[in-house]
């Protein structure tokens, strides 16, 4: 039986400036991963693609552990996109060969006021899977509201950690960032004032 779950998420965050432009750290989706995903399931495939180990989810009598490859994009407003390149299911063959995950999101800042920047992001997951036996006796009304529920949590855990870690990544990247010009300034000056004298 061939059965599509489906979720949404939508987040707002409020992020004060620290000395750089939030949108120029927005350009490196490398960060954007850290914030969303624990980095130590994590593996960076290139510049753009990375590869999402999943903690592993429990449906209905089933254990299972989602691999995503992502791919992650900036344009130079700001605007960061994501969408799922590759999906892998550990620990059921039978699904792993039945089955396809759909994820696209959206972050962008949408308005800045007063030293802080707001950004709205928006985010869908969607997947189909032939359910194996026995499960595929269930009504499928259970199915789905299960399958639905799962997704949403899968959601709500990247929300979650998104606007826990965000803001701060973004500090600890501003402060070093400012340091490092700070540092260049300077030798910089150094320099000007041993060629003047």
């Amino acid at each position: 039986m061939l059965t599509k779950f489906s979720a949404t998420q939508t987040v707002n965050i409020a992020v004060p400036e620290v000395g750089i432009s939030v949108k120029h750290y927005l350009r490196q989706p490398q960060r954007l991963v850290k914030a969303l995903v624990d980095p130590s399931r994590t593996e960076r495939l290139s510049a753009e693609c990375f590869r999402l180990k999943m903690r592993p989810l429990d449906f209905m009598s089933l254990r299972l552990q989602p691999t995503v490859d992502m791919r992650i994009w900036a344009n130079a407003d700001g605007v960061v996109r994501l969408a799922s390149v590759g999906c892998e299911i550990r620990g059921v063959e039978y699904i792993n060969r039945r089955f396809s995950l759909d994820l696209i999101g959206k972050l962008a800042p949408e308005k800045e006021e007063n030293g802080i920047t707001y950004l709205n992001g928006r985010a869908e997951l969607s997947v189909c899977v032939e359910v194996p036996p026995p499960l595929n006796m269930t009504p499928k009304p259970m199915l789905e509201t299960t399958g639905n529920g799962l997704l949403k949590s899968v959601l709500l855990t990247m929300k979650q950690r998104l606007t826990h870690h965000f803001v701060a990544d973004y500090r600890q990247w501003a402060l070093q960032n400012q340091t490092q010009r700070d540092a260049e300034a300077s030798v910089f000056s150094a320099n000007e004032q041993a060629i003047q004298t």
